[in-house]
C-alpha cells in the first residue's frame, strides 16, 4: 500500500521524527511504500487564507495551487499516517493548518469525503495515560481528532494512537519507539 506519511515537528531528528521513521521501517517490512510529507521542513504555510476558505455554497470550488498540490499528493497514495507531538492536548498548529487548508469542503467532507479509507494519527505525548485521564484530556483528544476530523471526513479505518511518556515516562525514547514499530508492523 502506498502511504503518505505526514510529520509535523519543527525538528526532523526529534523523537516524533524518530517515531515516524520507526513506524515506516516496520511497515515497509510488510510491503508498504511511503511518501514523506515533512510539513516543517517543506515550510508548509498553515494559515487559512481566503483562497482556501470553504465555500458552503460551492462544493466544486477550486482551491489555491498550494492546496491542490497537497490534495494531489494525498490522492496519489492509498492511505495516510500522521505523526505529531501532542501540544496543548491537541496537534501542533502546523498540522491543524494543513488539515484546515487541505482537508476542505467538497474534497474531504461535504459532497465528497476524504480520499483514503485508512488514516492513522500517531501523537507523541509528554504525559502518561493517567495524567491525560485525570482531567479528561484523553477523551477530549479522542473527540476532537478521531470523531471531529476523521469520522467527520468519512474515514472508515481510522485510528488515533497516543504514545505516552516522552516527558514523564521512564526509558521513554525506547518505549515510544518500540510502540511506533509495533504500530508499523500492525499497519
Amino acid at each position: 500500500m502506498k502511504t503518505l506519511l505526514v510529520i509535523a515537528h519543527p525538528r526532523r531528528s526529534s523523537l516524533t521524527g524518530q517515531a515516524a521513521d520507526a513506524f515506516r521501517e516496520a511497515a515497509q517490512v510488510n510491503g508498504h511504500a511511503f511518501e514523506l510529507a515533512d510539513l516543517a521542513q517543506e515550510q508548509f504555510d498553515p494559515v487559512l487564507r481566503e483562497a482556501d476558505e470553504p465555500n458552503w455554497n460551492d462544493p466544486e470550488k477550486v482551491y489555491s495551487e498550494d492546496v491542490r498540490r497537497e490534495m494531489q499528493r494525498v490522492e496519489r497514495n492509498d492511505a495516510t499516517v500522521i505523526v505529531f507531538p501532542v501540544y496543548w492536548w491537541s496537534m501542533p498548529a502546523l498540522l491543524k493548518g494543513w488539515i484546515d487548508r487541505v482537508w476542505n469542503n467538497g474534497w474531504a467532507y461535504g459532497a465528497r469525503k476524504f480520499p483514503h479509507q485508512r488514516v492513522w494519527m500517531i501523537g507523541v505525548a509528554g504525559g502518561l495515560p493517567d495524567s491525560f485521564a485525570k482531567r479528561g484530556y484523553d477523551t477530549a483528544i479522542q473527540t476532537q481528532l478521531d470523531v471531529g476530523i476523521l469520522d467527520y471526513c468519512g474515514v472508515r479505518e481510522r485510528r488515533l494512537q497516543l504514545l505516552h511518556g516522552s516527558i514523564e515516562g521512564d526509558d521513554y525514547p525506547t518505549q515510544i519507539l518500540t510502540q511506533a514499530r509495533a504500530l508499523g508492523a500492525e499497519f
